[in-house]
Order: C-alpha cells, then sequence, then structure tokens
C-alpha cells in the first residue's frame, strides 16, 4: 500500500471549508516536513478525515508518480459539470474526475502520458471525464478520446467555473453516495 510519504500537495492545493482554506493556499495546520499538526485530532476538519488521494488508494493510478512529483492531485470526490447541446439546448449532467494542479506547475498534466492514459482508461471503463481545476473557481474540462466521436481529445478552456455543488445538486445529477461530496 502507498503512503504519503513527504508529500503534501494537497494540503496546498484543495480548498477546506471548515476552516475557510482556499484553493492554492498553505494550510494553517501543515508543518513543514512533518505533515498535518492536526492530522487524527479532534481538531482535524471532518472534510480532511473523509478525504483521501486517488494515488493513494486505487490500482488504477499505479502508474502515476506520487503528486508532489507530479504537479498534480487527483480527488477522490467525483464532481459534475453540466454541458449544454449547442443543436438542441438540451443540457446534460456529466461526471468528472477532479485534477487540482500546482499553480506553479498549471501544464505539466498536459505532457503527463501516463495521467492522460489513465483518464482515457477512466472514460472507456467508467465513462468519466476530467476537471482540471486551477483553484475554486477556475478548470479545464476534459474529455478523452474514448469519449469522443472523432477520436481525439477534447479540451475546453473556459467558461468552465462554479461554485461548489450541495448534495442536493449531486442527487438530481444521478450520484449515489453516502459521503458528505460538498466541495471542501
Amino acid at each position: 500500500m502507498r503512503s504519503c510519504g513527504d508529500c503534501q500537495l494537497c494540503c496546498k492545493l484543495l480548498p477546506v471549508r471548515e476552516i475557510a482554506k482556499l484553493a492554492n493556499t498553505r494550510c494553517q495546520h501543515q508543518k513543514r516536513g512533518k505533515g498535518c499538526g492536526v492530522y487524527h485530532t479532534k481538531a482535524m476538519p471532518p472534510s480532511c478525515k473523509l478525504w483521501s488521494c486517488r494515488w493513494l488508494v486505487t490500482d488504477r493510478t499505479q502508474s502515476l508518480r506520487r503528486p508532489d512529483r507530479a504537479g498534480y492531485v487527483v480527488d477522490i470526490m467525483p464532481d459534475y459539470v453540466t454541458i449544454r447541446n449547442d443543436l438542441d439546448g438540451s443540457f446534460q449532467h456529466v461526471a468528472v474526475i477532479q485534477i487540482w494542479v500546482d499553480p506553479a506547475r498549471p501544464n505539466l498534466w498536459r505532457y503527463d502520458y501516463d495521467l492522460l492514459a489513465y483518464l482515457d482508461h477512466m472514460g472507456r471503463e467508467e465513462n468519466l471525464r476530467a476537471l482540471i481545476r486551477n483553484g475554486s473557481n477556475d478548470a479545464i474540462f476534459v474529455s478523452p478520446p474514448s469519449l469522443n466521436p472523432d477520436g481525439t481529445w477534447f479540451i475546453h478552456e473556459s467558461g468552465v467555473s462554479g461554485p461548489a455543488h450541495t448534495p442536493v445538486d449531486y442527487a438530481k445529477a444521478g450520484f449515489a453516495m453516502t459521503m458528505h461530496l460538498e466541495e471542501r
């Protein structure tokens, strides 16, 4: 089983609502070289207790580098985007894997062929696209070749933003999750 080791990238990139921590800011509890100062204590935020990166918990990410070395964190928590069909005006909720990128290396994910292979596999196996998050309200929508009729990558770099979804929003989108799903 993998362990975090020296990696603390999630403590920088992900927002944590309970302590008003914004995305891309260092957590107040993060201790350089030691990790979380409130890990496994009552002061640890509930969303942090529930959360793990996909690199730690699934064999499907075995070809990916550790998040601090890769420059991104693959979130265990899914999200969704709503897509409007320009031809008929209909809307569709689309499940996405959230990938939080280090603002110091915002484009590294584009050249990580292991990540792109993982995203294409997740598209083929679980019908998932990706949301490359550059913060809480800025993201890039990515649909892998396995989900596109022309077999190419679809990357939409503007107009993908918005507030965190509520558990009711997730239920309406068809997610059957029992854990708390609001963005941290």
